[in-house]
């Protein structure tokens, strides 16, 4: 789409954000700056996080905790750093850079991955698949607008 601007040739017309990309870039913005938030702040206090949710996994009886406090504050910073890799490229896609959906992408598909590195899962959770799958093809819808 572009934005009518008198006196200027139409190579030279800006282009407006769709609505869509607008809010998929908000989205994840506030999912992604969330994620780097708690990756950051889990893998630095990786111990006294196993403590509490060795705790409360006993206590109210929540499956698959065991998973997390046995893994190591490795997988939540390189999570953090994969999530900073998916907001940088919604940076992108919000100044319009086709480039931006190459970096969320491979971001998204390392997200995907990591869990079966550090936890030797068989595969990705399906709702991991889902949403991602659905903000890839979202995005993607806006390709042909961005330069």
């Amino acid at each position: 789409m572009t934005e009518e601007v008198p006196g200027q040739p139409a190579r030279e017309q800006r282009i407006t954000r769709p609505t869509l990309l607008t809010v998929l870039c908000i989205l994840t913005f506030t999912g992604s700056g969330l994620n780097i938030i708690s990756g950051l702040a889990i893998g630095t206090f990786f111990n006294e996080f196993v403590r509490v949710a060795a705790d409360l996994a006993e206590t109210y009886k929540l499956p698959g905790m065991e998973m997390i406090t046995e893994g190591s504050p490795g997988f939540f910073f390189i999570s953090a750093l994969f999530y900073s890799g998916s907001v940088a490229g919604a940076v992108m896609m919000w100044r319009l850079r086709k480039t931006g959906f190459h970096v969320y992408a491979i971001s998204q598909i390392l997200l995907l991955i990591a869990p079966m590195y550090f936890f030797k899962l068989p595969g990705p959770s399906v709702p991991d698949i889902i949403f991602t799958g659905l903000f890839l093809i979202l995005y993607s819808v806006n390709l042909r607008i961005m330069t």
